[in-house]
């Protein structure tokens, strides 16, 4: 069997009756799902990525599906599709914003991008976001597992002036995260995904500091075999037909186009 050049990482936040800048309709998921697995795309969760950029023979056209943030919508609308697809998808949850209580079934809400943002900085961020247990059944029935995209989601670079206090904040954000994926699903996980995809070289000085050296980004770089696990590159997907992240997910794995297109992105 063939090995990965080149590991194309899917990012999104949303799959909602809602679509916009960060939410995908779920007939776009599902037709964008469909099209991978019809083109012979699987997926893997992160310990694929650790083989990866260790420099360890993954199967050709892996790709890894992430969502940001652990919004319910997630569980209601995308893991389905990937469960009928025999996919599976990685969330970087807001640990801070995740509850307690039993899992909910049934018709639920999933509004708005807007709607979310504004409820969770209400205080309600239950209305939203994932439940614990409901991430504990869905990690044990391998659809998704569950990383770190911080406990609060602060950008401490624009909340902190002072340096020292920006590192004692960072650390603490991250190591609570850590130990409550740990409390709660069992995990010591490595990765970590950034929220805005920002970072600087204090933010990776304390993630390394915190057992975290899988760095996620909002940016479309290639990732190569063998190559920083401090800069992961994923590139955003859209409300687009499936043909549209096929294609996508087929330049990102190939080093030479995948370099090419981010260069003409960039330009």
């Amino acid at each position: 069997m063939d090995s990965s050049r080149a590991l194309p990482v899917l990012m999104y936040h949303h799959v909602s009756p809602q679509p916009g800048l960060v939410t995908v309709a779920p007939e776009t998921f599902r037709d964008q799902i469909a099209r991978l697995a019809k083109a012979g795309w699987r997926t893997m969760g992160l310990d694929a990525v650790e083989r990866f950029f260790a420099g360890e023979p993954i199967p050709e056209k892996t790709c890894i599906i992430t969502f940001d943030d652990g919004y319910l919508d997630n569980m209601v609308h995308a893991a389905p599709v990937l469960r009928a697809a025999g996919m599976k998808g990685v969330v970087f949850t807001v640990t801070g914003w995740m509850g307690d209580g039993p899992p909910r079934s049934g018709k639920l809400e999933t509004p708005a991008h807007r709607v979310c943002k504004t409820r969770i900085a209400g205080g309600d961020s239950d209305s939203v976001i994932m439940r614990w247990r409901e991430a504990e059944q869905l990690q044990s029935t391998g659809v998704f597992e569950f990383h770190s995209h911080t406990h609060t989601h602060t950008r401490w670079d624009k909340t902190i002036a002072d340096e020292a206090g920006r590192r004692s904040a960072l650390a603490e954000d991250l190591n609570s995260s850590r130990s409550a994926l740990a409390s709660h699903l069992g995990i010591a996980s490595r990765h970590l995904c950034w929220p805005q995809g920002h970072y600087d070289k204090l933010y990776l000085e304390v993630a390394k500091g915190s057992g975290l050296d899988h760095l996620y980004t909002t940016e479309p770089c290639v990732n190569l075999p063998n190559g920083s696990t401090a800069r992961i590159g994923r590139f955003v997907t859209k409300d687009k037909p499936g043909g549209w992240v096929l294609q996508r997910t087929w330049l990102y794995s190939s080093p030479l186009l995948g370099k090419l297109y981010s260069l003409i992105r960039s330009s």
